[in-house]
Parts: structure tokens; sequence; C-alpha cells
């Protein structure tokens, strides 16, 4: 019988590791190469653009804060001051004025107290609505002047 070699030996015709063919994988802590790398973005890489693209957890809150940032100048603020303006124009109503409500009712005016507004829609005809439903001044043309000309005689 024939001795069995170690299994550290290499057989007789195998080449020595450093005369590697060029289509080999390379070793294992060797960096690829090509398109094809798979670490993550903002890893202890030598990627550049790791810690510019967001990447690792530290920038969470960061990014957290910096998005409330945006809602709060982009949404919340510019609705709460064209809440402002619409509550004081409401507080500066007065007899006379000409304005629509939510429901699209168009009127003129005719009596206030704190929380209605008495709004005349014909000659004789008054409504009372709540002050919070009035959404905005009368367009050009209201129906109420129109109402009160007179039509042509033939």
């Amino acid at each position: 019988m024939q001795a069995a070699a170690p299994p550290s030996a290499a057989p007789p015709s195998a080449a020595p590791p450093s005369a590697a063919p060029p289509s080999a994988a390379p070793p294992a802590g060797a960096a690829p190469t090509g398109s094809g790398s798979t670490t993550a973005p903002g890893s202890s890489s030598s990627n550049p653009f790791g810690a510019l693209c967001g990447g690792g957890q530290g920038n969470f809150p960061l990014m957290l804060i910096m998005m409330v940032a945006v809602f709060y100048f982009i949404l919340i603020r510019p609705q709460q001051k064209k809440q402002k303006e619409q509550d004081n124009w409401i507080k500066s109503l007065k007899k006379g004025d000409e304005v629509v409500t939510s429901g699209g009712v168009i009127g003129r005016i005719s009596g206030l107290t704190d929380t209605t507004v008495t709004l005349e829609v014909q000659e004789k005809v008054r409504i009372k609505v709540l002050r919070s439903s009035v959404s905005g001044k009368a367009p050009g043309v209201t129906a109420a002047a129109a109402t009160t000309t007179e039509p042509e005689k033939k």
C-alpha cells in the first residue's frame, strides 16, 4: 500500500501560489474591482461620498431635525400667517361690506354682533350666519347688486 500524503501538501502538478492564473479570484482581503462593489454607502471603505450621502446611523437625528424645519417653513408658517390675516379681516368687518360665505351666499352686511353677521341677500331678505362662515369679499359683480337694478322695459 501507498502512504497517504498529508492534507496540507499540494500535488506535484500544482503551481506555486504566487503564480495564479489571471482569471483567478482575488485574495479574500483585497477590495473588489469594477462596478460590482458590494459596500454600503457611508461604510468605512474608501468611498469619499459616504459622509455626504447620509450614510451611517449618526446622521438620522440631524436629518429628522432638518425635515421638521423644512415642513415648518414650507407648510406650517405660511398657513399660520394666512389664518392670522383672515382673523384680522373678520374682526374688521363693518356694515355695508359685501361678503361671501363659505356656503357661497353673497350679501351685504346689515348687522354685526360678536359671533354673528346678518346678511341682506335681497331687499328685505336677511339671513344670520356665524362670523367664522364669512370666507371673503364678494366678487366684483354680486347677486345683490344685480337684483336691485330694474329690468329693461320694452
